[in-house]
């Protein structure tokens, strides 16, 4: 049985374990000050980075056809740059 670490699941696990607590730092004053738009900016791109992670390697689309890679990226982007759109359209 090889190691636990040498799997990728588990690097992929821990890299998702940094990013939420590094989003709940955001959402939480660390990095932008006083700029809570930058903060909640930079929470909701984190979502979507783990989000594209989830969908590329737990659901194991990393190896399916291109056509169907393609196209779950692409609506992970084109419905991250529509959420931070509306967002910063809306002050």
């Amino acid at each position: 049985m090889p190691s636990v670490f040498k799997l990728r699941v588990t690097w992929l696990w821990l890299m998702l374990i940094v990013a939420t607590i590094v989003s709940w730092e955001f959402g939480h004053g660390l990095g932008f000050g006083d700029n809570y738009r930058l903060s909640t900016s930079a929470v909701v791109i984190i979502a979507f980075i783990k989000a594209r992670m989830v969908i590329l390697d737990f659901m194991e689309i990393r190896h399916a056809p291109r056509a169907l890679r393609f196209m779950l990226e692409g609506w992970t982007v084109a419905v991250a740059a529509t959420l931070l759109i509306i967002y910063w359209q809306s002050a």
